[in-house]
């Protein structure tokens, strides 16, 4: 069944001038995550909020299970305690289940001994846990992230995509934007990739590294060496060879993965050489992304015509 459904959604600013979508369509299963990567501008915050009906497409359709859209938006001249509390009495809970609630949350995204400061004091990592907390008092059937772990360290990160993943557990259906690749290999079932206002690709990780090419086989030698062992690389892949002098690194495609590996190994010994390193190495999605879009990804400003919010958004 599908939680998310975007058909052709189109969305412009500055008098059409600006086309920030351009006929984009995505879906997302129930129950599973779904990575949406591309480059700055690519569409992907317009296309979270058209989502959670933060904006209207100016054509197109969205359906996001029949409910209409919510977002957390904290008072930072309030503790974290009471912007809990407070949240979770608007959500009809009662003082008592209020109060439980708050203190479940805070102990779970490690924010009680900070329950009694101001927001305003609290650093970004911080900021960001109460923002999705505040997103998580009732269980939400359907969640969207808009590069929920931006700034945060690789503890903070790590810590986050545990809650995110104890979420789809249970069974939230996760939209789930993210400017770190390897971000989206851990938590996404399928990733699409758009690129001016369009998904150009759509797959699990594996199935896009496919269509990258299949594996390489690296080998890094001495300066010495590098000429031999070009020509042993070739012999073993019978594809292109890469040879870069400033890392002393040779390389190849090749058809026959492990034993092109063997043979390389085999062929080396022969000749007495001993590589400083030698692997076969499967396209990451860093090279997917890049071979797709012609970009490194990166998000360093707003998307046109949008103040950029990376809260988490409930539906």
């Amino acid at each position: 069944m599908k939680a998310v459904i975007a058909e052709n959604l189109i969305k412009t600013y500055d008098k059409g001038k600006i086309r920030a979508l351009d006929g984009l369509s995505l879906d997302v299963e129930e129950g599973t995550v779904l990575g949406v990567l591309g480059p700055n501008g690519a569409g992907k915050t317009t296309t979270v909020r058209i989502l959670a009906t933060l904006l209207t497409p100016d054509s197109g359709r969205a359906s996001v299970a029949g409910i209409d859209g919510q977002y957390a938006a904290v008072d930072e001249t309030l503790t974290g305690w009471d912007n809990l509390t407070m949240f979770s009495r608007l959500y009809h809970l009662s003082p008592t289940a209020a109060k439980k609630r708050a203190s479940e949350l805070l102990e779970q995204f490690s924010l009680t001994d900070a329950a009694k400061r101001p927001i305003k004091t609290y650093s970004g990592g911080m900021r960001r846990r109460l923002d999705l907390a505040a997103s998580l008092i009732v269980k939400p059937k359907i969640l969207f992230l808009d590069e929920p772990t931006t700034g945060l360290d690789p503890r903070g990160r790590i810590e986050m995509w545990e809650v995110i993943q104890g979420l789809v557990k249970d069974g939230t259906t996760l939209l789930l934007t993210t400017q770190y690749l390897e971000e989206a290999d851990q938590l996404a079932d399928e990733i699409a990739v758009i690129d001016h206002g369009k998904v150009i690709a759509r797959g699990t990780s594996d199935q896009l590294k496919k269509e990258v090419g299949g594996e390489r086989l690296e080998i890094v030698a001495e300066a010495k060496d590098l000429k031999q062992v070009s020509e042993i690389v070739g012999k073993v892949s019978g594809g292109k060879v890469l040879v870069e002098e400033g890392s002393r690194q040779v390389s190849a495609p090749v058809t026959t993965g492990s034993r092109a590996l063997i043979e390389a190994v085999r062929s080396l010994d022969e000749l007495g050489i001993h590589p400083l390193d030698i692997a076969l190495k499967r396209p990451s999605l860093d090279d997917v992304f890049i071979a797709l879009t012609g970009h490194v990804a990166e998000e360093n400003k707003p998307e046109e015509g949008e103040v950029k919010s990376r809260r988490g958004r409930r539906k």
